[in-house]
């Protein structure tokens, strides 16, 4: 019988951890094996061996699963552990649903306190995503460009939530963009975004807001219902 491989082994531990950064250290490493699809979804994580892998008591390690599992990467269940959660599936339209009241309000909420450098860190963003050629990278500068312009929201407990939606977006747009083609498209609608937000223009901003999401879920929901959705699902 094939032994499954670890899911652990592509993580590197570069000698001993100070206890006070552990759980830091610990939620860091593996929430980026999680986004770049070294620890693939559906893989379960014994809090035992990520201990024994860092080097450190079983607490921080449980810690840092938690932290996980409240930015959506987890599921924690009583008989199962750890288990990386899968990437947008079915409920597209209930998550971007979601996401458009969450983020229209933290868009609202922010607008009036933008400043120039932020509208210029965001116009930064759109640049390098007209550049970017690797997909990894694109989903990363798409939650960056969206967080730029909700930054400035001051409830905090909202913008968790709102980058926490974005970080499920970024790893599904990690493995699918390229089949999806919707980098163009994107584009035009973060510089209409941004031309609105700079001119403070806060109802044109949510308006734009809403129908850039609402693209997106219509497009992500036609891809999952396609064949080469079912195969890149089927191989990972």
């Amino acid at each position: 019988m094939t032994q499954k491989p670890n899911p652990l082994s592509s993580i590197k531990v570069n000698g001993p951890i100070p206890a006070h950064l552990a759980r830091s250290v610990i939620e860091e490493t593996l929430r980026a094996a999680i986004l770049d699809g070294r620890i693939p979804c559906g893989a379960a994580l014994r809090q035992q061996d990520l201990a024994d892998l860092f080097g450190v008591s079983r607490m921080p390690v449980r810690e840092a699963l938690r932290q996980l599992e409240a930015q959506a990467l987890l599921s924690v269940t009583a008989h199962k552990g750890a288990v990386v959660a899968p990437l947008v599936q079915g409920d597209a339209v209930e998550t971007y649903a979601l996401r458009i009241l969450l983020e229209s309000e933290a868009l609202r909420l922010s607008i009036p306190l933008l400043e120039d450098a932020d509208i210029e860190q965001a116009n930064r963003y759109i640049d390098e995503l007209e550049r970017e050629q690797d997909y990894t990278e694109i989903g990363r500068l798409n939650r960056l460009f969206h967080m730029s312009l909700y930054s400035k929201a001051p409830n905090r407990r909202l913008l968790k939530l709102v980058e926490d939606g974005l970080i499920e977006e970024e790893r599904f747009l990690r493995f699918n963009l390229e089949a999806m083609g919707l980098g163009k498209l994107s584009q035009e609608d973060h510089r209409a975004l941004l031309r609105a937000a700079e001119e403070r223009d806060v109802e044109k901003s949510v308006t734009l807001l809403e129908h850039h999401l609402n693209r997106a879920v219509e497009v992500i929901t036609r891809y999952l219902a396609s064949p080469e959705a079912e195969r890149i699902k089927t191989s990972k």
